[in-house]
């Protein structure tokens, strides 16, 4: 186990020792019902601050995602353990009172924690696939910006400029249904970068002219779409 790791598990500890010191030594192993559960409900609070870390999603806003749900388990901790602690000094024999008060606290969080970390999987999930319309474009641009570059004959890149202008210029959010054409469009660059290499120019005409098509296809379609 490497020492950052230790070093954690120490600080996580800290707590917990010092804390059970101080109820077995002050109140010693005779409790009520209520205490007990108040007791409980306090590890209960700190042990899911310390498994939080678990529970973030992870992605390019984890941070935030981390930062929301840490809010959350802190502010359920801090007021279990303030909770708790009146409860254990008072030690009302009626256990009741004790258990629904810090039940509901347990719920409340519950239910917090859980419609937070859903709301961040939505999030997560619709910037990934944000990503992923943004890739599509990024990258057909980047292979013709590429190639633009290596083409040496003045018509050969001129035709082929028009091609990453209709691409640079082209929306980068997608739709599954314009899935096909967007596979078409990747494929046939390929190809454009065969010809070119092999020096085909014959061949780059009808692949510019397909890309051209396929590209103002993709392109009405998302207008319809959206």
């Amino acid at each position: 186990m490497k020492k950052i790791n230790v070093l954690w598990i120490v600080l996580d500890l800290i707590f917990l020792i010092i804390f059970n010191a101080i109820f077995f030594t002050v109140g010693g192993t005779g409790h009520n019902v209520s205490v007990w559960a108040s007791y409980g409900f306090i590890h209960f609070a700190y042990l899911m601050l310390l498994v939080t870390p678990k529970l973030i999603r992870g992605g390019k806003n984890s941070a935030v995602f981390g930062f929301s749900l840490y809010s959350i388990s802190g502010v359920y901790f801090l007021v279990e353990f303030v909770m708790g602690i009146i409860f254990i000094l008072v030690s009302p024999e009626n256990y009741g009172t004790a258990l629904l008060v810090q039940l509901c606290l347990a719920g409340l969080y519950g239910i917090i924690l859980v419609s937070h970390m859903i709301a961040n999987e939505h999030t997560a999930d619709a910037e990934e696939k944000r990503q992923d319309q943004v890739a599509y474009v990024k990258d057909v641009s980047a292979k013709l910006k590429g190639l633009l570059e290596s083409i040496g004959d003045k018509e050969t890149k001129k035709k082929v400029e028009r091609v990453y202008d209709a691409v640079y210029s082209s929306p980068v959010k997608s739709h599954p249904y314009v899935a096909q054409l967007e596979n078409a469009i990747s494929q046939l660059v390929k190809d454009l970068e065969s010809a070119v290499t092999a020096g085909n120019k014959e061949g780059i005409i009808p692949i510019i002219n397909s890309l051209l098509s396929s590209i103002n296809e993709r392109n009405n379609l998302l207008k319809i779409l959206y």
